[in-house]
């Protein structure tokens, strides 16, 4: 395998974690400590969320960079859809 190719699995394996914490923190909630860990569930996002911005880096000093536009587009459409959440009283707070 190559440099790029061990990086996108890795890339993936990163999504899957932070997905896997970020589920876990809604069942249990952010404060919750898992038996056996130090670290709550927010600090342990934070955490693999640090481990995939690295494994992106990473990608990017491999020329694989990320386009500032489509990160613009995709924050207006965040926004579009947390307004909607918020009209429809799904969203109670900003944080």
């Amino acid at each position: 395998m190559t440099r790029v190719e061990i990086l996108l699995e890795c890339l993936a394996e990163e999504c899957a974690e932070v997905a896997q914490r970020v589920c876990k923190a809604q069942r249990f909630g952010l404060e919750e400590v898992q038996p056996g860990q130090r670290y709550t569930n927010e600090q342990r996002i934070n955490l693999e969320l640090c481990d995939l911005v690295t494994v992106v880096q990473m990608l990017e000093e491999l020329g694989l960079a990320l386009f500032p536009e489509v990160s613009a587009e995709k924050r207006v459409k965040v926004e579009k859809h947390l307004e909607l959440s918020r009209s429809l009283g799904r969203l109670t707070s900003d944080f």
